[in-house]
């Protein structure tokens, strides 16, 4: 069964939003710079050396920058075979994204689920 492993919530406003969720939450957040998309990593919860979680109970998220592909926060849901899961998804590629390969992280593909919803799938690169 594949479950939800990650959450990213688009922002207007990048600073605004780390201020909300950061103060509000109490979560660690970590900017990258303009070469990862400006892409603000999310710690709900204890994490590891590696930033992973200590506790199974917290997934880790991301803040990014609103775009046409990921205008409502996203659900990022674990798979075996990303390429597979978009393939199977019968609209998927009507979010304009191509399926990217992030360094360290894994393939990664946002595809549309039966409602509307854009959701995102990813073949870890780590276990």
């Amino acid at each position: 069964m594949n479950r939800v492993v990650h959450f990213e919530i688009p922002a207007d406003n990048l600073e605004r939003a780390k201020k909300f969720y950061g103060e509000n939450f109490g979560w660690k957040l970590n900017q990258f710079g303009p070469e990862m998309g400006n892409y603000v990593v999310v710690h709900t919860g204890p994490t590891d050396d590696k930033g992973m979680p200590q506790d199974k109970a917290f997934i880790n998220g991301g803040i990014m920058p609103r775009d046409p592909s990921a205008s409502a926060p996203i659900l990022v849901i674990a798979v075996d075979d990303a390429d597979a899961a978009v393939e199977r998804s019968e609209v998927g590629r009507k979010t304009g994204q191509e399926i990217l390969d992030i360094p360290n992280v894994g393939r990664y593909a946002r595809v549309q689920d039966s409602e509307g919803n854009v959701i995102a799938v990813i073949k870890p690169s780590m276990p």
